[in-house]
């Protein structure tokens, strides 16, 4: 009786492995699907940015398409060495507002999370009123044109970005939940000041928060085009990339409207073929997101750390 029951109850544990098998098994193909499915838009962007445009309006969008061609890609280097200095200047303009945003914030962040800063509260709710409220555009463009004189300088693209009250919230409570403070203390009692503990503990041990904030102000400068289109009036050599694209976009949009009033049948084909407008769009979005998808798998192993921080007690 007793082999018996012993027989049962491995089967039942076979039965349990195989079934949480099988269940991986389904989980790790549903996964797969989702991940090729998100790719399969990018791929297709990338197939017509190179396919030429008349098999473009013949064939519609493929992701193999029967003619390719670098027209898009013509069209847009076409510029000069105008795309690869604003290239250089959304670059320049990325790196140091994030560094220069991450610098404030996690101090600001840092100073709010001591017991012995008197000001706390204080410094806590101008964030929040800060996140609610803010001066409007006028005032805004007033400040940085005719007080900060900001027009035409890389500070005017910096400066409006570089701190957001959410990202020091998120970095607060980071530095409350995750840090024990037994850690500081321990290093107060060796003589560590409180900018010795915050580069030497405090930092290092908020790595995954910070390269997630990180990459969210890189991509808020990289795809930002509103402050360089208020503040960059005159300065062609300060334009970033995304204002450049959205330039030529316009001029693309605005050619090929004129070329429906006062233009024959056969000035307007030519025209069209070479203007390739659909296949110039998608060359935009090409160029603009190479940057984030080359910088992304460098932070996502960040992203797991701070996912998995704090799920095991010790």
């Amino acid at each position: 009786m007793k082999i018996k029951k012993n027989k049962e109850v491995i089967e039942k544990d076979i039965k349990r492995e195989d079934l949480s098998a099988v269940t991986k098994f389904i989980l790790t193909l549903i996964t797969t699907l989702l991940s090729v499915s998100m790719l399969i838009p990018l791929l297709l962007t990338i197939a017509v940015s190179f396919t030429e445009n008349e098999t473009l309006m013949l064939e519609g969008y493929k992701l193999w398409p029967s003619k390719w061609s670098l027209s898009a890609y013509e069209y847009l280097f076409k510029t000069g060495g105008q795309i690869w200095q604003s290239y250089g200047v959304s670059i320049c303009v990325t790196i140091i507002g994030t560094l220069f945003g991450l610098s404030i914030m996690t101090l600001f962040a840092y100073a709010i999370t001591r017991k012995s800063f008197p000001w706390k509260r204080q410094f806590i709710l101008f964030i929040y009123f800060t996140m609610l409220f803010n001066g409007g555009l006028v005032p805004t463009y007033i400040m940085y044109s005719n007080i900060l004189h900001l027009r035409d300088s890389a500070l005017a693209l910096i400066l409006p970005l570089c701190i957001n009250g959410t990202y020091i919230l998120i970095l607060r409570t980071y530095m409350r939940t995750s840090i024990p403070d037994s850690i500081e203390e321990a290093a107060k009692i060796d003589g560590a000041g409180d900018f010795l503990s915050f580069y030497k503990i405090i930092l290092p041990m908020c790595v995954p928060v910070i390269a997630t904030i990180a990459l969210f102000l890189a991509v808020a400068y990289w795809n930002d085009w509103y402050q360089a289109f208020l503040y960059i009036v005159e300065n062609d050599k300060m334009v970033p990339i995304q204002l450049l694209l959205k330039r030529i976009e316009n001029e693309i949009q605005y050619l090929s409207n004129a070329a429906s009033t006062g233009m024959s049948g056969v000035e307007i084909q030519n025209l069209n073929d070479s203007l390739p407008e659909e296949s110039v769009k998608m060359a935009l979005v090409v160029l603009v997101t190479i940057p984030i998808m080359v910088a992304y798998p460098f932070f996502q192993k960040y992203f797991v750390n701070g996912i998995t921080i704090g799920s095991v007690k010790e």
